[in-house]
């Protein structure tokens, strides 16, 4: 697994893979009806001494409890053939939006809700890894199934107090709690171990621990409004490959409830937002072995490229004012693009620069 490669572009290992788990111990020291020791003054007979609470501190410990009363109930477990994940109940229909990296190859899933330990079983109704999106729906509703609110991600600020929720290494029903560290991440995830390969933009970054098996679960804000779905966590190769504490990544409810909707509505996503060349390209390197572009292998018949004149044997060196040594980084650099935008490709063909402006077509 990776570190970041730029403060805004990083490379991820997905949540849900497994990890050993440490537990650590923590002590608390029990204020009420204790002396402090010499110096202190002894209580009166029949009466007890209980140290203060900040107003404000009570006040934001029963923030949290209300949040994880109302939400939590919302926060399933999904068991694959081998994979363990989280789960969002998105409406009283039954319907469960997670990670396409969650669900895999698989069609059929295990659910364990939070206020029901009896196994319900499900069926996939898509999945959409380009967004690293899935939407599974529940054979049978059980009785108290409550649908998650979905808050407006766009909202979301810097300094946000968060709480993660989910199944971390299968520990159904678990919270953690952070801060919104960042907002508009583009975040790409490994292809290796089942991954999508998805390279997702505007992700919330947040210092909530995301551990394995916490992906596609919630995270919420004080409000008790879903933010987003938590999917990746950063490595970093000096941890030995481990993930990198405090920096997860979660996708944004706007894209979530976007995906969402289609694929209940239609059974399949009709409009991505995803902007696209219409090229299958692979990374080429120079004579020092440096990644040095992208060689354009296929041309989309009638696709962005194909209408701009943009051909096999090409090799792809600018999108707009990014270059572009990676397929990665030219996945990157059209994220931050919509469809129907113009953007200027520069290319090689047979040794000589040519720049070309295409209007970019839908993923």
């Amino acid at each position: 697994m990776d570190a970041f490669r730029t403060p805004t572009r990083a490379r991820t290992t997905r949540a849900r893979l497994y990890v050993p788990l440490a537990v650590f111990a923590c002590s608390a020291a029990l204020l009420a009806g204790c002396s402090s020791g010499s110096g202190s003054s002894p209580a009166k007979k029949g009466t007890t001494t209980q140290a203060a609470v900040p107003v404000a501190a009570d006040g934001l410990q029963d923030d949290y409890l209300k949040v994880i009363k109302d939400v939590l109930p919302s926060v399933v477990q999904i068991q694959a053939s081998s994979d363990l994940g989280s789960g969002v109940v998105y409406d009283d229909n039954g319907h469960i939006v997670t990670n396409a990296h969650v669900v895999g190859d698989e069609k059929t899933f295990k659910v364990t809700t939070a206020n029901n330990e009896d196994e319900q079983t499900a069926t996939l109704v898509y999945a959409y890894p380009e967004q690293d999106l899935a939407v599974i729906k529940l054979d049978k509703v059980p009785d108290g199934l409550r649908a998650a609110s979905f808050g407006d991600s766009s909202k979301v600020e810097v300094g946000q107090i968060v709480l993660a929720m989910g199944s971390p290494l299968g520990l159904s029903s678990s919270v953690t709690q952070g801060i919104v560290s960042a907002t508009g991440r583009t975040v790409s995830e490994g292809s290796s171990g089942g991954g999508t390969g998805a390279t997702i933009a505007n992700m919330v970054q947040t210092s909530a621990a995301i551990n394995p098996g916490n992906s596609g679960g919630a995270l919420v804000d004080l409000n008790g409004k879903v933010i987003g779905i938590p999917t990746l966590a950063a490595s970093d190769p000096s941890l030995g490959g481990g993930t990198a504490p405090g920096i997860g990544f979660a996708i944004p409810a706007s894209m979530v409830t976007k995906v969402a909707d289609q694929i209940i509505k239609d059974g399949k996503v009709t409009d991505s937002g995803r902007a696209a060349l219409g090229i299958t390209g692979r990374t080429v390197v120079d004579d020092d072995y440096r990644a040095a572009g992208v060689a354009v292998v296929e041309v989309e018949d009638g696709g962005a490229a194909d209408k701009a004149g943009i051909a096999p044997g090409d090799i792809i060196t600018g999108l707009g004012d990014t270059g572009i040594t990676t397929i990665t980084s030219l996945s990157e650099a059209l994220a931050a693009d919509k469809p129907g935008a113009k953007s200027a490709v520069t290319y090689t063909r047979d040794g000589s620069e040519k720049t070309v402006d295409v209007t970019l077509g839908e993923q």
